[in-house]
């Protein structure tokens, strides 16, 4: 490969794609040096042309990621007229993929990226529920987007995890009479609090059928109907104190309350 070789990447998103490969191909040649360089986030025809005159210049091929079908027949026609050879990376596999599945491609710039970054938010939000699940760190109340309370088996663990996959930043605080709600919960904004009430009876079945998985007697004051409503009527009480949203979980499934929070985190502010 001559010493003054220059590969020329062009994408409509980063180019990374187009750059590993020009360079896993170049690295086939050992001898002489190549030079890339990589011009992201092509969107009109003006760079493009202005691309092929510095090429024209150097003994030059060009290297696409471009889905954008009308910047793809640009740059074709472009390396036609100017006489440099072009490679065109994604047309083949997109064709490929099409004839298998039958519908024609998106043609989005960067959606690779935005998946990554969809997926990365959402292993964040997993972590940070995992994190501060019933009430293991208090701190984690401030950094929280939404913050789920409410005494043993209103499912708040599920309903963390379950709007972490939404890419929520959940934590939830379990509300017990002998314990003092955390001072951090009364200086949250409320719109980011959810109190999670069930009935006494449906809590009692669940409790009791905790114990059996457990091996304890389900005779513990734990699921006593006495004690479950005690717990209500204090849970009730700090979610008055705090003014936040009560939602009754009692025959709601997980989804079903997700939903309802997901929608008044919309109406509140916006978020997805």
């Amino acid at each position: 490969m001559d010493t003054n070789v220059v590969i020329y990447v062009l994408s409509d998103s980063i180019g990374e794609t187009g750059e590993q490969v020009a360079r896993a191909a170049a690295s086939q040649f050992n001898s002489g040096k190549y030079e890339i360089r990589r011009f992201p986030y092509i969107t009109d025809e003006e760079q493009i042309v202005e691309i092929f005159e510095e090429a024209k210049e150097e003994k030059s091929i060009i290297v696409f990621t471009v889905v954008i079908e009308r910047l793809k027949r640009f740059i074709i026609m472009k390396a036609k007229e100017y006489e440099i050879p072009a490679v065109d990376l994604m047309t083949p596999v997109l064709d490929s993929i099409q004839t298998v599945v039958g519908f024609q491609p998106k043609r989005e710039s960067g959606l690779i990226r935005r998946l990554d970054e969809q997926y990365f938010k959402k292993v964040e939000a997993v972590e940070f529920a995992v994190k501060y699940d019933d009430g293991k760190d208090t701190r984690g109340i401030k950094k929280a987007d939404i913050i789920l309370v409410g005494v043993s088996r209103t499912s708040k663990t599920p309903l963390s995890m379950y709007l972490a996959h939404k890419h929520y930043k959940v934590a939830n605080v379990p509300l017990v009479p002998e314990v003092p709600a955390p001072d951090e919960l009364f200086e949250k904004d409320t719109k980011r609090v959810f109190g999670l009430i069930a009935n006494p009876f449906k809590l009692n079945e669940i409790r009791q059928e905790r114990l059996r998985s457990l091996g304890l007697s389900n005779n513990a004051n734990y699921a006593s109907i006495d004690r479950i409503e005690q717990e209500l009527e204090y849970s009730k009480q700090i979610m008055e104190r705090l003014q936040c949203k009560v939602i009754d979980v009692s025959n709601k499934a997980v989804e079903e309350t997700a939903g309802i929070i997901i929608d008044i985190m919309k109406e509140n502010f916006g978020e997805d």
